[in-house]
């Protein structure tokens, strides 16, 4: 895929910003990603990431780290983070703003238990596809999570985008879960191809990951659907 995200983190921060990603959804028109907001500061996050940050310990693998915010922030915090990306230009930014552990892989390719938290933002069940994927992901996770581990991860209900009947029922696809996206990104004119990325509502969510031996518990909830979620290893699962 072409590493479009990537392009557009080195221009900003090599001083070359000239526009925004722009975003388009299956569902939703084009919108404006600003990239300022990807080298935000802790203060200027939202209060869900803000909150993850409080809550990380121990050595923690920030996964999509994008620019690097989160990690940049663990770090001087005195936490110990790996950051990955699929993103060779992300991974790139994240060096260059002085991330110690930063590597282009994708979270697949990691196989060792060796975090105390993994921390997923900024939607972070998107890396799971789709609803068919996730339980598969999260039995990698859960492989890569050392004893008492934490797995903090946040996403939303996506029902607000949908028709809304009398009786308070929406209008969902009949083929897929309505919290399956396509994404698109585009920037100078170049486009990625489509991709699937995944919005869970908490319900669903909260059933997928206590099957597959979690406990699943909302930190936090914020004002647009959204939730931060703590996932630890039910005590009696530790396969």
């Amino acid at each position: 895929m072409k590493d479009i995200l990537g392009k557009a983190l080195l221009d900003y921060h090599n001083g070359n910003y000239s526009e925004d990603i722009l975003t388009e959804t299956n569902i939703s028109e084009e919108d404006p990603l600003p990239l300022a907001y990807l080298f935000r500061s802790y203060a200027e996050m939202p209060t869900l990431e803000q909150k993850a940050l409080d809550i990380c310990k121990g050595h923690t693998l920030d996964v999509g780290c994008g620019a690097g915010s989160h990690a940049l922030y663990l770090q001087e915090k005195g936490i110990e983070v790996t950051a990955i990306d699929i993103s060779e230009g992300a991974v790139q930014v994240t060096s260059k703003r002085g991330v110690l552990h930063a590597h282009k892989t994708d979270i697949l390719n990691l196989s060792q238990a060796s975090f105390d938290t993994i921390l997923l933002l900024m939607n972070g069940t998107g890396i799971f596809q789709n609803i068919d994927k996730a339980p598969y992901y999260l039995r990698h996770l859960k492989s890569l999570l050392k004893e008492g581990g934490q797995i903090l991860i946040d996403s939303s209900d996506l029902q607000y985008m949908y028709d809304t009947n009398e009786d308070g029922s929406i209008w969902v696809p009949g083929d897929r879960y309505y919290g399956e996206l396509e994404f698109t990104m585009s920037y100078l004119g170049e486009k990625t191809e489509v991709f699937p990325w995944l919005y869970l509502d908490e319900s669903r969510f909260a059933t997928i990951a206590t099957i597959e031996g979690f406990l699943f518990e909302v930190i936090k909830r914020g004002k647009n659907f959204d939730y931060l979620a703590k996932l630890t290893v039910a005590e009696h699962n530790h396969s």
